[in-house]
């Protein structure tokens, strides 16, 4: 067992839109801002007002009787609750009324009005709550994604991933520990998809996952696009993610509601690359390995990764 390697994290205060992106946007990397205006909310969402003015509409939520999710093996359920009673579950630390276990985990990840073609909007899903809530306006009002409502309860972790899209974090209530990790330590993260399945950061399993030696970690409440990042909620936590497309608008899949499919183009190389190595596995062992090192060794020649 190893702790993870950190790094330091920048950290940013008295800017205003024309600062952030001129000179902290265009580094591409985690930035921890400081001193920015949110509202009210930051006085007025208690429990009690958020129960009270954020209705009893239904919301579906992931259940958990541990405290570190994992999306790959689906470690949780998914229930659907009224949104005051969910608040009020997701801020105990023992329940009277629980789906698994007295001390179980909730997770609200807030969806459209229709989960399969609405994007989430907190303007639209909360709209008396989002009133309250001064989101800052970094980019122009067409790059906008979406805006989602997160809830969590104390010490609850939410698996490592990467998103498509630049994101805001906006930690309303409650102290959240965001540990991320550059898209170069892609290699040593164990992925499935957008999702690693290194769950425990601190104390990994070495002998299971020796590449995740090489890792290092940043803590920081702001994420780039593709930076993989891994939530921690120290106490019951309230925030609000804000979504932004960096890219042309024709380069996301318009099927996205989430924002967490890859850009067209990588999903179609990836599918060429798919169909590339299944070619491969014609051949005997020995020649699959040869061509299979050729194509590494064309790839590399693209020199990516050492563009700054």
């Amino acid at each position: 067992m190893e702790a993870l390697r950190k790094a330091p994290v920048a950290v940013f205060g008295n800017f205003d839109k024309e600062r952030f992106l001129q000179e902290i946007y265009p580094l591409r990397k985690p930035a921890l801002l400081k001193g920015i205006p949110l509202g009210t909310c930051t006085s007025k969402w208690t429990v009690d007002y958020l129960s009270t003015t954020g209705g009893s509409q239904e919301v579906k939520v992931h259940v958990a009787s541990v405290p570190q999710m994992d999306f790959i093996n689906k470690n949780f359920i998914y229930r659907t609750l009224p949104f005051d009673v969910f608040v009020k579950r997701a801020a105990e630390t023992v329940h009277v009324e629980y789906f698994i276990s007295e001390d179980e985990k909730y997770y609200l990840r807030s969806l459209g009005v229709d989960t399969r073609k609405d994007i989430a909007d907190i303007r639209k899903q909360f709209p008396t709550l989002a009133e309250d809530i001064n989101i800052p306006e970094f980019f122009g009002k067409d790059q906008f994604f979406s805006s989602v409502f997160r809830i969590s309860s104390p010490g609850l972790q939410l698996w490592t991933h990467y998103d498509v899209m630049d994101n805001l974090l906006i930690q309303v209530r409650g102290r959240k520990r965001v540990v991320l990790f550059s898209p170069r330590d892609a290699p040593f993260l164990y992925l499935t998809g957008d999702k690693s399945e290194v769950l425990d950061l601190d104390t990994p399993d070495l002998e299971k996952y020796p590449q995740f030696a090489k890792a290092q970690g940043y803590e920081c409440q702001l994420d780039p696009a593709l930076w993989f990042h891994n939530t921690i909620a120290k106490d019951f936590g309230v925030g609000v993610n804000v979504f932004w497309k960096q890219l042309p608008a024709d380069c996301y899949d318009k099927t996205d509601i989430y924002g967490n499919k890859d850009p067209v183009a990588a999903s179609r190389a990836m599918q060429i690359l798919d169909r590339a190595l299944k070619t491969l596995d014609e051949l005997p062992d020995e020649y699959r390995d040869f061509y299979a090192r050729r194509m590494v060794l064309r790839i590399q020649s693209k020199s990516y990764s050492n563009h700054k």
